[in-house]
Formats: structure tokens, sequence, C-alpha cells
């Protein structure tokens, strides 16, 4: 049986905004964020992490639940707080959506995408999204 995780209170991180209806709809978007971070968990052309990056910076605005809900979740929390506390990606993380993205972008570049020009532009687009994502720090790399 795997052993869990003590709750943690995450709320002294929280910066809520004052009015009641930027705050609703802070909640509403951090929603819709992890409603597409879970789709790209199961589809290869939807990032997750970058959703759920975006989901915990609505929710820190907006929502002491929804917060503390999010950075305690076994799947989206310790990646959530690696980004947070030290600007890192795990090194697996980050590997696994590059491939993906290299697998998705090429499956689309030879399959789905007829023009010249715009195969060339996804493939340099690719190649960019590619380069940035491998600079992103790692913690965990291995040497």
């Amino acid at each position: 049986m795997r052993k869990r995780r003590p709750k943690v209170d995450y709320s002294a991180e929280m910066n809520k905004h004052d009015s009641p209806a930027v705050r609703l709809l802070f909640v509403f978007l951090g929603i819709l964020f992890v409603l597409l971070g879970i789709a790209g968990a199961f589809l290869p052309v939807l990032p997750t992490t970058p959703f759920m990056l975006l989901a915990a910076g609505c929710f820190a605005r907006a929502s002491t639940r929804f917060y503390n809900w999010l950075l305690n979740n076994p799947a989206f929390g310790p990646t959530i707080l690696e980004w947070r506390r030290h600007r890192s990606l795990p090194w697996r993380v980050k590997l696994t959506a590059i491939a993906l993205m290299a697998a998705t972008l090429g499956i689309s570049i030879v399959f789905f995408v007829p023009w010249p020009e715009l195969q060339t532009a996804l493939a340099l687009f690719g190649l960019l999204l590619a380069t940035y994502m491998y600079r992103i720090p790692s913690r965990d790399r291995p040497k």
C-alpha cells in the first residue's frame, strides 16, 4: 500500500485578489486550465504541465481550497511545486514532453500538412519549442 503524503496548507503563498468578481473569474479560468491539463495527459497534442501551472497561478489569486487541492494532488502537485520553488522541471517530465511534441509534430508534418511552407514552419516551431524546453533547468538531471 502506498503511503499518503500529509496534506500541506499552501495558503501563505497565495495573494488573493481583492475583487470577488475577479476571484470568480480566476476560479473559472483555473478550472478550465485543470480540465485542459487533464485532457493533455491523454492527448499528445496538449501539454499538461503548462496548463497546471496556469491553473495554480489562477487559484493562487482566488481560492485557498482549490490551490491547496492542486498542490497536494499527487499527480500534479510535485511538478507545480518544483516549478514554483526552483523554476525547474523534472528531467523525465521534460524529456517526455519533448518526445511527445516531436512525435505529434512529426506525424502532423508527414501525414496531415500538404504545404511545404507550413511543414517548414511547423518544424521550425517545434525545434524552437524543444530547444526552449530543453534549456529549462532540471535539478534531477542525471550527470
